[in-house]
């Protein structure tokens, strides 16, 4: 199996043990980018997927912050944490999701908006990496971002690169990662 064959990255580490659509288990989050620029049709299909996301009486409480020139790409570069800017500098756009604090379900809401987002980049053969390892304090400050919204994750966004474009110690991570068995997840009745 060649390292960049995806089909065959997916078939050896992902096995669903129900009948689910391809996408899910073909989604996952490389962190090797292209240096190529996402078209603006393609980008905005992803956001207008997210945009159809349900939320709780339809607050919609999420927010997307896009970053795709040179200039805000290097704004974000000043608050991504070392770790993740090591392998995320060639990625031709991110994304901070934020969501209004509009009431107890915004963080939950605007979680299954990401989910949305990016299940649509996926069918567009674009790749997406959800970050927490973020300066929040310096995002909000920088990008003048007001008090009464969380910052949940910033998301690089682009095309697949080569593993072997990655630094060493980062390439062995670079494979879809499995799930742990439903009987771990879901409890029937009550919890104990």
């Amino acid at each position: 199996m060649h390292e960049t064959d995806g089909k065959a990255l997916i078939e050896k580490y992902r096995k669903a043990d129900h009948d689910i659509d391809p996408i899910f288990l073909n989604r996952w989050s490389p962190r090797s980018f292209l240096d190529k620029e996402v078209p603006e049709d393609k980008l905005f299909s992803i956001v207008e997927a997210a945009r159809w996301a349900p939320s709780s009486m339809n607050k919609q409480p999420w927010r997307f912050i896009l970053a795709r020139t040179k200039e805000d790409r290097e704004r974000f570069h000043a608050f991504i944490m070392d770790g993740n800017l090591k392998w995320c500098k060639t990625a031709p756009a991110y994304m901070l999701i934020i969501s209004e604090k509009n009431g107890p379900t915004h963080a939950f809401d605007t979680g299954t908006a990401w989910g949305y987002l990016a299940l649509q980049a996926a069918h567009h053969g674009l790749i997406t990496h959800a970050m927490g390892g973020f300066h929040k304090d310096k995002a909000r400050e920088m990008l003048q971002i007001p008090e009464d919204y969380d910052l949940h994750a910033v998301v690089a966004i682009g095309y697949q690169g080569e593993k072997l474009t990655l630094p060493e110690d980062i390439q062995e991570r670079e494979k879809p990662s499995d799930r742990r068995a439903l009987t771990e997840t879901v409890i029937e009745g009550t919890f104990k």
